[in-house]
Formats: C-alpha cells, sequence, structure tokens
C-alpha cells in the first residue's frame, strides 16, 4: 500500500492519498485545486489509476480538485448527499463504503455539525474527519448551517466510540501537527474533553472568528466539484432521486426533468400578477454578477450555491410557508433551488418558466 499527507500551505488544508500498488488503484481525500499538478505527477509517477475523489464536506475555505481531477482522470467524485453538490457522482449517505484495490474498503461515518453534509471517513486504524475533529480543536459551527449540538454528538457519540489507537488525520491543522488519535482527542481536546454539550456549545458560541476570506467564492465552486456549472452538469452523472444514491443517470437534462415533476412553474405573467396582487418574496438564484447587470424589482439576491449557508439569515425568508417566487437566466437553476427549498421545509415556492430572460420579454 502507498500513503501519502500531503499539505496545502495557502489553506493549510490536508488531502490523503492512499493506493493498492497491487493493482494501482487509488483514492484521494480532500483535494485542493492549487495543487493539482502534485496530484497528477504522484499517480503517473506511482502508475496509479484514480479511482475516487472523496470530499469530507463542501469547503469554505479553498477549491476542490476533483472536478478537475474528473475531466482529466475520470475519477468519480464523492460528497455527502446533505451538501447539495448535485454535480457529484456519487451522493454519499452515512455507513457507505468505497471499495478499491485488492479488498480495501473506505467506510463513512456521518459527522454532521462543522456542515450538515459532514462526513468522516475510516480506512484500516486511520480515520479522516475534516474539519468535524481537529488535533486540539474541531471546525467551527456558526456558518454553512452548522450545528454545535450536532457536532458535539457526532464527535463524543461516533468518533469516540472508535479503538483509542484509531489513528486520527485531520483536514486541517494551522500549528504543524499532522496526526492524532482518538484517545489523545478524547481525554485531552481542550474544547470536548471533560466537557459536557452545554459546556461545548458554550465554548462554540464565543470563538469569534473571522468569516473565511474564500467563502463567498469556494462553497458555490465546490458546489460543483470545483469547475464551473456548465462543465460540472455535463461532466457529472446524476443521481435518481428516490433511488439507490449510487445510481446513475445519463445527463443533467433528465435529473433536471425529473426535478420538474415536484415543483411548481408559473409562467412570468402569472409571476407579475402575483407580484402586483399579494403577498410574495422573490429571490434571484444567479449569481451576483449577473444580479449586479440587472434584477427584478423588490428581489433578493441569494445565488443558488450559497442557499442552504444563507437563507437563515434572511429575515424575509424566515417564515417557510410565505409565497416565494424564485427565478435564474433560465430557468434551470431556479427549479433545482425551488426543489432544494422544498427540501428544507418551504411549502410554497414558485420557480418562474424561463428565468430572468422570459420576464423582460414578456413583462
Amino acid at each position: 500500500m502507498l500513503f501519502k499527507q500531503l499539505f496545502d500551505k495557502e489553506s493549510c488544508t490536508y488531502t490523503y492519498l492512499i493506493a493498492d500498488l497491487s493493482n494501482k488503484q487509488a483514492v484521494l481525500i480532500d483535494p485542493v485545486d492549487t495543487q493539482l499538478d502534485v496530484y497528477l505527477n504522484l499517480l503517473k509517477e506511482n502508475n496509479l489509476t484514480l479511482k475516487y475523489s472523496l470530499e469530507t464536506h463542501v469547503h469554505a475555505d479553498h477549491v476542490t480538485a476533483s472536478g478537475m481531477l474528473r475531466q482529466k482522470l475520470g475519477a468519480k467524485t464523492a460528497v455527502s448527499s446533505l451538501c447539495g453538490a448535485e454535480s457529484a457522482d456519487v451522493q454519499i449517505q452515512d455507513g457507505d463504503t468505497f471499495e478499491f484495490g485488492d479488498g480495501e474498503i473506505i467506510k463513512v461515518i456521518a459527522t454532521p455539525g462543522h456542515t450538515p453534509g459532514s462526513t468522516s471517513f475510516l480506512w484500516r486504524d486511520k480515520v479522516f474527519t475534516g474539519d468535524s475533529l481537529l488535533v486540539g480543536g474541531c471546525g467551527r459551527t456558526d456558518f454553512q448551517g452548522g450545528s454545535s449540538e450536532a457536532q458535539y454528538d457526532s464527535i463524543t457519540q461516533r468518533l469516540f466510540t472508535l479503538s483509542d489507537d484509531t489513528i486520527v488525520y485531520p483536514g486541517h491543522d494551522y500549528s504543524g501537527r499532522w496526526i492524532s488519535n482518538i484517545s489523545q482527542e478524547r481525554t485531552a481536546n481542550p474544547r470536548l474533553a471533560g466537557k459536557t454539550k452545554a459546556e461545548f456549545v458554550e465554548i462554540m458560541a464565543n470563538l469569534n472568528l473571522p468569516k473565511p476570506k474564500l467563502i463567498d467564492m469556494a462553497v458555490p465552486a465546490n458546489r460543483y466539484c470545483g469547475v464551473d456549472e456548465e462543465q460540472a452538469n455535463q461532466a457529472a452523472v446524476q443521481r435518481v432521486e428516490g433511488s439507490d444514491p449510487r445510481r446513475q443517470t445519463p445527463n443533467m437534462d433528465d435529473h433536471l426533468h425529473q426535478i420538474k415533476q415536484n415543483i411548481t412553474e408559473i409562467h412570468p405573467k402569472k409571476a407579475k400578477d402575483l407580484i402586483s396582487n399579494s403577498t410574495v418574496y422573490i429571490v434571484d438564484v444567479r449569481e451576483e454578477s449577473e444580479f449586479d447587470a440587472g434584477y427584478i424589482e423588490n428581489a433578493i439576491s441569494l445565488p443558488r450555491g450559497l442557499i442552504e449557508f444563507k437563507i437563515q439569515t434572511i429575515p424575509e425568508l424566515s417564515d417557510k410557508s410565505s409565497t416565494i417566487i424564485v427565478y435564474c437566466a433560465s430557468g434551470k437553476r431556479s427549479a433545482l433551488s425551488a426543489h432544494t427549498m422544498q427540501n428544507m421545509g418551504y411549502t410554497n415556492i414558485l420557480s418562474m418558466e424561463g428565468g430572468y430572460a422570459a420576464w423582460k420579454q414578456n413583462v
């Protein structure tokens, strides 16, 4: 076997390469876009075939290289189904396993808290914890739908129940530390050792950390596996809603067609009538640059890639029973956004057919 712990100095991110040298299959965990050449060279030098790029979550501090690795090498991308990364090849579920090499198995352990879709991966005596558990710390929980209560439960009830000598490989470290183990973190982690859930929640509520400088760029990009939306939708093999999470469908159009069977679409003229004669909220899910170039009056800018992470900060959208009209440029992103919001509990979401282009033509 070949195992390497790689480090990106800019984001202080650890990436892990695991490879079976007998049949030359490899897996990468949390690859970083700026390190793409490093991965390609490593794979080439060892004559390896990359089977999977696994993500512990949708990152806010760097852009993943998984989409580019898929384009160049055909490797499958894998992200938790709770991350909203619909272009990923595999929508990870708790308890899934990834097989590679000669009987090697990586097991999925759902560890929500840092984000709802945060995931850890267990391979042999090693656990790759992403931002869920760090050396002497843990990931923050004050954005991206984070929950300190869920974080505490994930760490204490899932990770800390692993064998004492299980080696902890974190997603980041900012102090030059590379590894730990479960016993060390259970007994000495200052945020967790001997702490009740209430005490942990209090600690996390008072960290007062600055906003990650790349979050507004990194999160949307990582929802598309680090490549632009059109590339991701063309390249990715989409799962079918309600089916086996690894079932694949031919293209984005089929996936979108199925999504549209479960949402309500309205014509721009009908949208105008509703806006004029009733209380509705208008949400523009295009990127900020598109919004700045022109938008429907009184629309709220909420890019699709940030819906799960920012919607709770918008007072107008706090009532999940309100009538909300969602639009984009042509109607595709709004349909997907409406579906996302329905899954979040919003009960009266309307997607505008044809998007902003149709609005300008018809209104």
